[in-house]
């Protein structure tokens, strides 16, 4: 089994920064790709960022060229780093492992607000 502990969310204004971590522990040959998946009140989920096990990355349009997701292999943690946020980036944001296309575990999430 696979488990993930997402931090860092927060209140920020709009133009800021965050950063959000997850820890991964387990079962970790079994994980191919790491993804962040946020949820806003009333909308659907939305794939943010994946990050593979090779280091290629899959971003949301949304996100591109402000969003950077990176690994830690050493640490077995991710990160996704927010530049000039905006406020239609406020959403519950949560960590995922997949393998094989499949989602196999998802984290508790954590809160990102965006002022405007």
């Amino acid at each position: 089994q696979v488990q993930l502990v997402e931090s860092g969310g927060g209140l920020v204004q709009a133009g800021g920064s965050l950063r959000l971590s997850c820890a991964a522990s387990g079962s970790m040959p079994s994980i191919n790709a790491l993804v962040w998946y946020r949820q806003a009140p009333g909308k659907q989920r939305e794939l943010v960022a994946r990050i593979a096990r090779d280091g290629s990355t899959l971003y949301a349009d949304s996100v591109k060229g402000r969003f950077t997701i990176s690994e830690d292999n050493g640490k077995n943690t991710v990160s996704l780093r927010m530049n000039s946020m905006k406020p239609e980036d406020t959403a519950v944001y949560y960590c995922n492992a997949e393998r094989a296309g499949i989602i196999i575990a998802t984290g508790q999430g954590t809160q990102v607000t965006v002022s405007s």
